[in-house]
This record gives structure tokens, C-alpha cells and sequence, in this order.
């Protein structure tokens, strides 16, 4: 079987498109880029957010940066073993004076991180790369995690993510 055979599996559900260890690669460098935007979101967030009713979630994001550094030395360690080049860019970070805004800047980050590791489980095994699959899942309950404190903080319930097309 030629090595253009053996990269490439089922379609992608939703997209009719064949996924590859290329487009799989270049996916999951778009997921590091958005774990490189949640530190610089959550370092930065962590810090700026003021009052005694943000005070519980200031020291929660904190935390949440150091796992999204977790996340991104996985995904790199990931992409390399695939072959590729990990990013080294950042998705733009939004900012806002207002908390508020930045917690549901936050949310609407982590509704999309979800939504496309969802994606990216269903694409690893369809690549038959089980480890990469099951790694992902590890961060996607860290995910869904930081989505819940984002909501509770908001006093609003979860939103269900879905999953990316």
C-alpha cells in the first residue's frame, strides 16, 4: 500500500473530505494557536479582574493558564511526532476593561476549543491514532471543565458546545 493510501482514512463527517496526517497536522496546529490565545488570555484576565465577586474565578484562571500550557506542550509534542512543525502564532486575544465581557470573551473561546477537539478525537481515529485520540480526550475534560467555571462565574448554565463541522 503506497504511503498516500495508508495516510489517508474515512471522510470526515459533516465535510466529505478525506482527512490526512497533513490536514490532521494542520488542524491541530490551528488548536495550538488557540491554546497559545487561552494563556495569553487567561495570564492576562487572571490579573486585570477586579472585585470581590471576581475574586474566586481571578485565582481559577490562573490555573486554567497553566493547564492550557499543558495543553500546548501536548498538541506540539503531537504535531511533531506527526511530522509537522508546531505554530508558534497566537489567535488574537480579545480584550475589555469590563470582566464580564472578558469571561464571555472566554467562554465563546473555550464553546470553539471544544467544538473542534471533539472534531479532532472523531479525525485521530479515523487515522487509527488512538494515543493522539485519547490525549485529547484528557484535554477535552480539562475543556469542558474550564467551560463550566466560565459559565457558574457568569451565572448562567453550560452551553452545549457541539462539535465543529
Amino acid at each position: 500500500m503506497a504511503k498516500k493510501d495508508a495516510d489517508v482514512r474515512g471522510t470526515t463527517p459533516g465535510t466529505g473530505k478525506k482527512i490526512t496526517r497533513e490536514s490532521f497536522t494542520a488542524a491541530l496546529n490551528e488548536d495550538l494557536s488557540r491554546e497559545y490565545q487561552a494563556i495569553i488570555a487567561y495570564v492576562n484576565y487572571s490579573q486585570v479582574l477586579k472585585g470581590a465577586a471576581y475574586m474566586n474565578i481571578a485565582d481559577e484562571l490562573a490555573i486554567h493558564a497553566t493547564e492550557e500550557l499543558a495543553h500546548a506542550l501536548q498538541l506540539a509534542n503531537h504535531i511533531d511526532y506527526l511530522g509537522g512543525m508546531p505554530s508558534v502564532t497566537p489567535k488574537p486575544v480579545k480584550t475589555s476593561e469590563k470582566a464580564e465581557e472578558m469571561l464571555r470573551f472566554d467562554l465563546d473561546n473555550e464553546r470553539e476549543t471544544i467544538r473542534n477537539y471533539r472534531r479532532r478525537v472523531k479525525q485521530a481515529e479515523e487515522l487509527d491514532e488512538y494515543a493522539i485520540a485519547e490525549s485529547l480526550r484528557t484535554i477535552l475534560v480539562q475543556e469542558q471543565d474550564h467551560l463550566v467555571s466560565l459559565a457558574t462565574a457568569l451565572g448562567i448554565d453550560p452551553p452545549n458546545p457541539g462539535i465543529a463541522d
